[in-house]
């Protein structure tokens, strides 16, 4: 039995530049679909989030879409200043920045809830191709997350 060849350096053998590119297309076909809410992709995630559950803290949110404090502040920033959420510390505990959405906020939730059926036509995946896929990221995700024995 032969050993398994080993990976060449050739670009379209990577796996990584498959979901880099994969990636970087998923997100401009959510960029017009998102401009007619104003809202960037990443602002968009954050909103998922708090549609999801308002009144997240900074570290929670930070946790749930993988983002440091840095990356995150800029974007919570402009989302308050467009109106659609607010930002205070905690009174249990003022280390804690605590993010609600205004009525604003909700109120985009009913003009996005058309976006995932909107992305589903485009990319043009049957249901239990989208749900494999997507479950085979976030495995992938996920072991790449575990620690390694190195």
């Amino acid at each position: 039995m032969n050993p398994p060849t080993a990976p060449s350096l050739l670009l379209d053998e990577q796996l990584c530049f498959a979901l880099y590119a994969a990636s970087r297309r998923m997100t401009a076909t959510y960029r017009p679909l998102l401009e007619a809410l104003d809202l960037t992709y990443p602002q968009y995630l954050v909103m998922l989030v708090l549609w999801e559950r308002d009144g997240v803290t900074v570290r929670e949110l930070g946790a749930r879409l993988q983002l440091d404090s840095g990356t995150l502040t800029p974007l919570l920033k402009r989302l308050e200043q467009a109106g659609l959420l607010a930002r205070q510390r905690r009174q249990s505990d003022e280390r804690e920045v605590e993010i609600t959405l205004t009525d604003s906020g909700r109120k985009l939730h009913e003009r996005a809830a058309d976006i995932p059926r909107c992305l589903a036509e485009r990319i043009c995946l049957s249901v239990d191709r989208f749900v494999n896929l997507r479950d085979e990221l976030k495995s992938l995700a996920a072991q790449l997350a575990a620690p390694t024995d190195d």
